[in-house]
Formats: structure tokens, sequence, C-alpha cells
């Protein structure tokens, strides 16, 4: 990169960013590297968004005193036995505010003003497409630009019948607050945000009930993946109750003891009270209220921009970036989407074409997955080939008492290009990334199966993984093909 000013490629050109989240800062930061004059807008009073505030670091935090709640317990098998527990709530909720939360959402803010990037703080709203309008407790400013990035995020989303006023039934923001822990929990949602706050209070002491319409936990993931987890969760947790539906709630009020909630699925049918109630049922994008009725930007059925291979609009000097420009709504994915939108301010040559984007719940044990899915491949008539290596093999995940779990990879026939890898197990999060950089690459199973990996690790199970499609692992006899 050149150390003139005027010869970077976004010298003299004014970046407009909506929303300081997982998509904006990074992409406000890279803009200003490149020489853009950037203006970073968002109602909170540092950069981090949703992600750093209500989302990724704060049920992290609260997953890390899970673990080691839940590890403690186990150890127990391995003849280590300890005390129960004394859990401060209130310490472990400063913890997570202060010397997490506070110390990164702050740290931001300094790169934020050492990389000259003006933040304006307030609610941002297109007059134009050439004009923002930011407006904070009735002060108004006007923001010119000739180039915008909208990274508004997405909020919680309630279904209507479970729509109620009541400090009892929460969304994730407010169960991340961890303002108290129930004894009685109702988990309204079995994806990944109700199933990593399900096993935070039940470590905490909730007796936690989980509801799922559907009729597995984590719908969508792949079975094999997922029936190690629900497991997992059964044991962690009260009561899972799948193909079951809230049908209404109720708030007792103050004479009451909780919320009364409609319960009605198979043979079930019945009224249950709860003291706090959780609604995990997905999330819609923040694309309402920005005027984008006074540009050209096009808004789908359900909410999301519309965007071109680059990120841009049909407002061509507006981008939008992440949740509010479609799924799926993940962080890193709204970051390297600011990337591709900004390098394509600078004239760079860039399009957005990932082959795999990452997915990972980070429950005990985690599911992770990239790239094509074996329930993927066998919907649309994909023919695939798929390699599995089981944790039960591998000598880390023995030695550590973590052996529920598998490693799979999806293969493409006769190429025996990797496609897609799904992993089940502690530490996956971890390990996919390896797995990405193999999809993304077009690596082969020779790839994996030569390279390698040090032992004893659980990343050897990729290893291995491979090597059971040609039935030579060391430690697992393979099925023939």
């Amino acid at each position: 990169m050149a150390n003139q000013e005027g010869s970077r490629p976004g010298a003299g050109q004014r970046l407009a960013v909506l929303g300081a989240g997982p998509g904006g800062y990074p992409a406000a930061f890279l803009a200003a590297e490149l020489g853009f004059t950037v203006t970073l807008i968002d109602e909170r009073p540092q950069p981090g968004g949703v992600c750093l505030y209500d989302g990724c670091i704060p049920s992290k935090a609260l997953l890390h005193a899970a673990e080691i709640l839940h590890d403690a317990q186990e150890a127990a098998h391995i003849g280590l036995t300890f005390s129960a527990p004394e859990i401060d709530v209130d310490r472990l909720r400063e913890w997570k505010d202060e010397e997490v939360v506070r110390k990164m959402t702050g740290g931001l803010g300094q790169i934020a003003r050492a990389r000259r990037v003006r933040l304006v703080h307030g609610r941002g709203r297109f007059v134009d497409g050439q004009t923002l309008r930011v407006q904070l407790d009735g002060e108004v400013t006007d923001v010119e630009f000739d180039h915008a990035i909208i990274a508004t995020g997405s909020s919680p989303s309630i279904p209507p019948p479970l729509r109620i006023e009541s400090d009892r039934v929460w969304d994730s923001t407010a169960a991340l607050e961890l303002r108290e822990v129930p004894a009685r929990l109702l988990v309204v949602g079995g994806g990944y945000i109700g199933l990593e706050m399900a096993t935070v209070y039940a470590a905490l002491g909730s007796a936690v009930t989980v509801v799922e319409m559907t009729g597995s936990l984590l719908p969508g993931a792949d079975p094999d993946l997922t029936a190690i987890l629900a497991k997992s969760v059964q044991e962690q947790v009260h009561e899972v109750l799948l193909e079951t539906s809230v049908l209404a709630l109720r708030d007792l009020g103050e004479a009451g003891e909780g919320v009364e909630a409609d319960l009605q699925g198979g043979d079930l049918e019945e009224t249950r009270t709860f003291d706090r109630v959780l609604i995990a049922t997905g999330r819609r994008p923040n694309s309402e209220n920005l005027g984008l009725e006074n540009t050209r930007v096009r808004v789908t059925d359900r909410g999301f921009i519309q965007t071109d291979h680059q990120r841009r609009t049909d407002e061509p000097s507006i981008f939008a970036i992440g949740d509010v420009a479609g799924e799926p709504m993940l962080a890193h994915k709204a970051t390297h989407e600011g990337r591709v939108a900004v390098e394509a301010m600078a004239g760079e040559p860039v399009a957005w074409e990932p082959a795999a984007i990452p997915a990972v719940v980070y429950t005990n044990p985690e599911v992770a997955w990239c790239g094509l899915t074996e329930t993927e491949a066998r919907t649309h008539g994909i023919e695939v080939e798929v390699a599995r290596f089981p944790w039960t093999a591998s000598g880390r995940a023995t030695a550590s008492a973590q052996r529920a779990g598998v490693t799979k990879l999806v293969v493409e026939p006769g190429t025996e290009r990797i496609l897609g890898v799904g992993i089940a197990g502690r530490g996956a999060g971890e390990l996919i990334g390896e797995a990405v950089l193999a999809v993304e690459m077009g690596a082969r199973l020779d790839d994996l199966r030569l390279t390698i990996h040090a032992h004893p690790t659980l990343s050897e199970t990729l290893m291995e993984a491979a090597e059971t499609f040609f039935n030579v692992s060391p430690h697992y006899i393979a099925r023939r093909r």
C-alpha cells in the first residue's frame, strides 16, 4: 500500500457506515486505511453492535461459565470430586459486562479514534442517495456521503401470539442481561440461540424446558451431528419437547407465580406455569425506518435489502452487508461482506462468492459445519460420498473424557474433492477453520490425509476422517464403500 495520502484508492471520497456492528466497524476501519473519510453512525456509545453488546461475546462469556460448571460436575467420572459450586450471579454479570463487553467495546472506540474514523451517535435515516440524517436527543446532524454502507443488523423476532407485555417474557437480549436465575425457565425454540441459553441457565441452576415445533433440535443441521448434541442437551436440561408448539402465554400478574404457557404437540395438550419464558424463534433484519423509501434501495418480502455480487444496492452509492442483507445471519459473514463492499468502492475487481461460511453452535458439545451439508446434498439430489471418524476412536478425545463427537467429510465422487465438513464435539468451532480452508481451496481427500497433524489432538480427526474414506485409518475400521 502506498504511503502517500493522495495515492490511496479512497482519497477524497466520503463513506458513511450506518451501524457499528461486526459488519460496520471492520468496514469503516478498512476504508479509513484505504484513504476514505469515514463517518461511523450508531446509537451505542462505542462500536461493537449487537454482537459485542447483546450477542456473540456476552453469550460466549456465559457459556464459558457454564462449561466450567459442567466440567466440574463431569470430573467425578474420572475420580475428581468437587464440592457444590457457589454461584455469585452478581459477580458473573459484572465480569461479563465490565471485563468482557466494556473492555472490548472501549478498545474498538480507541481504534476508531486512532484510525481517524468519525463516530456519530444517533439513529440515521436516508434523506436521499447522498445524505443521512442522524437524530439523537432532539439534535440533528446531516452526513453527506459519496458511498454508504447499511450494516444495521437484526433483532429478535417474536411470533404474534407470544407477544405480551411482561418482564417475565424475555428475548435473547434480555436473557443475556442475566437479571436472575429463574427456578423454572421455558425456552421456546430449539435453534442455536435457544440451546445456548438453555445450557447456560441449566448450568446456573434453572430447571429448563425446551420446546421445538419441528422434529429435531437445530432444524436444518445434519441429523448425525444434532443427535450427539441432543443427547447431551437432554442430560443437561429438565425436559425437551419436540414437535410441540406454544400457542399462547399469559402473565399471571403480581398475585400469580410466573407465566402460563399453553403447550400442544402429539399427545400433549396442557397448560404449564414457568417463572420466566425465553422466546428464541429467530431474528428479523433491521431494514425498517431507515428512510429507504427516499432511495432506490429495494427490500424483499422478508425484509432483506437486495444487493448484487459486490453488496451494492439498486442505489449505486449505497451498499448493504450483514444480517440486513440476507442469510446466513452470522457476524463473520458480515465482516467479510464489509471487506468486499469497501474494496468495490475502491475500484477493486472483487465479488462476494464464498465457497464455505462456517456455522458454529457453542453448546456443550459444540456443533460446526461449512460448505455443502449432507442434508442439502440429499435434498437437492447432489451425489456425494461421506467419510466419518467417530471420536470414540480418538486418543485425545478419550484422554480428555470427550468421546461424544464425530468428524465427517462430504466428498464429490470421482474427484474426491471436499465439498463440506461437519463436526460435533468439544471445540468444534475451533476445528472448523481448517475445514473452511480445505473447502475454499478445493482440497481433495489426499490433501487432508497426507497433511501431518500433531498427535494426540482433536484436529487429527479431520485427517483420520479422510483416511476412513480409504479404510486406512490406524484407529478405526470403516465399512467398505
